[in-house]
């Protein structure tokens, strides 16, 4: 029987879903609408969710440079291989932590966590990574920021919830450790691999900073860096008075266009991996 309190629950918990909703999309709309709208739209305020004034000058603009589609292709390139190498060694380094009778394991993890709180600084992880000669490579983004601890963290204590009965058996049937890591253990973890996977690639994808310190090449920049440049050149001393309308119309919206096409991967990637991501942060987050 459906009590009167729960009814007052339901209602109480669609209104607050509802609001949480609006409040999260609606700066999603908001920009979307901002990129399609017209700039005198865009600078007397009238856009919220409906575009004013629609144009899509911008894009075309954006869309129709060629280092445009070479940086996307560099963003790309950099975000699987640098995905793929975190993923590695954050797994192996994760299982490794996991076990309670590795010797040194509290050393292990007390050098991870301290990487947490102190770090050599900007200036000389700059004079490191380029006295090994990895400036304007693919290295200079991969590397330095190969393991997040954070992600590291929460990987060993899903670990560590799995039950130590299945290693236990897969070693009785003869298993070497590796083995039981490919055959046993990855396959149970895909919920955690998933949600890591889409951590790292949102860290790197969004990444500008690694490509703007380490790179002086404009056909190795990542998007990030073309479309922070972009900004930069399209706000900074547009003379109002004497720019032409394309000027100033690219000048209003670029903020909007570029924030659309850099998120609009990963918001057509996250559907598909949902389901591993939501279950991989329960289970990395509460021990069994």
């Amino acid at each position: 029987m459906v009590t009167r309190g729960y009814r007052a629950f339901q209602a109480v918990n669609a209104a607050v879903l509802t609001v949480v909703v609006v409040v999260t999309l609606f700066p999603f709309v908001n920009i979307l609408a901002r990129s399609f709208s017209g700039e005198r739209e865009i600078r007397s305020g009238q856009v919220s969710l409906i575009p004013r004034g629609f144009t899509a000058e911008t894009y075309r603009h954006v869309m129709s440079d060629s280092m445009f589609w070479t940086n996307y292709r560099n963003t790309v390139v950099y975000t699987v291989v640098a995905t793929l190498i975190s993923i590695v060694l954050t797994t192996c380094y994760a299982y490794v932590l996991s076990k309670r009778r590795l010797k040194g394991r509290g050393v292990l993890v007390g050098i991870a966590i301290f990487t947490m709180f102190f770090n050599g600084g900007l200036i000389p992880n700059y004079v490191l990574v380029s006295s090994l000669g990895l400036r304007n490579t693919l290295w200079a983004i991969v590397l330095p920021n190969a393991i997040s601890v954070f992600n590291l963290l929460v990987m060993k204590a899903f670990f560590e919830s799995l039950p130590v009965e299945l290693e236990e058996a897969a070693a009785v049937d003869g298993a070497s450790q590796y083995g039981t890591l490919w055959r046993i253990v990855l396959p149970l973890s895909k919920a955690i691999l998933a949600t890591m996977l889409l951590f790292y690639a949102v860290s790197f994808w969004n990444s500008w900073f690694a490509g703007f310190l380490y790179m002086d090449r404009q056909e190795l920049f990542p998007v990030t860096v073309y479309l922070r440049n972009l900004i930069a050149g399209a706000t900074a001393g547009v003379d109002q008075t004497a720019a032409s309308d394309s000027a100033l119309q690219i000048a209003a919206s670029i903020q909007a266009v570029t924030i659309v096409l850099t998120m609009l991967p990963i918001l057509l990637v996250y559907p598909f991996i949902q389901r591993y991501f939501v279950s991989g942060v329960m289970l990395g987050a509460v021990k069994g």
